[in-house]
């Protein structure tokens, strides 16, 4: 699912004073954390404050994961995981460095699938 339209929505509502800087520019520490070691660097520059271009954070949740879940992956490791686990979601976060911006901008799933039912060895 691609979240452009809520993004588009957010800056919008920025730009025309219905939203303050403060309000969108809400990065959590970790969250900047995770774009400086596990972030993916871009050539969009922040909607923001077009100071620097933003870093997309990737984050895998699923019940097959088990202490994976929940963590900032690299984009290398996404093809491995997708072989090795069953179905499980993965988040892209956009984020500025410089101004704490951060938006959802695409989720999907991977993975084998659930494990086949009619299958005796399962």
């Amino acid at each position: 699912m691609d979240y452009a339209l809520a993004k588009r929505a957010v800056v919008r509502s920025l730009n025309s004073g219905r939203a303050s800087r403060s309000e969108v520019c809400d990065a959590q520490p970790y969250l900047l954390r995770a774009a400086k070691h596990f972030g993916q660097p871009t050539i969009r520059p922040c909607p923001v404050c077009e100071v620097e271009n933003v870093t997309e954070v990737t984050y895998v949740y699923g019940d097959a994961l088990g202490r994976h879940a929940g963590r900032a992956k690299v984009a290398a490791e996404l093809a491995a995981m997708a072989q090795d686990y069953d179905e499980f979601r993965v988040y892209v976060v956009e984020v500025c460095q410089s101004c704490s911006w951060n938006h959802l901008t695409v989720s999907f799933v991977l993975g084998n699938g659930p494990p086949d039912q009619d299958d005796p060895q399962s």
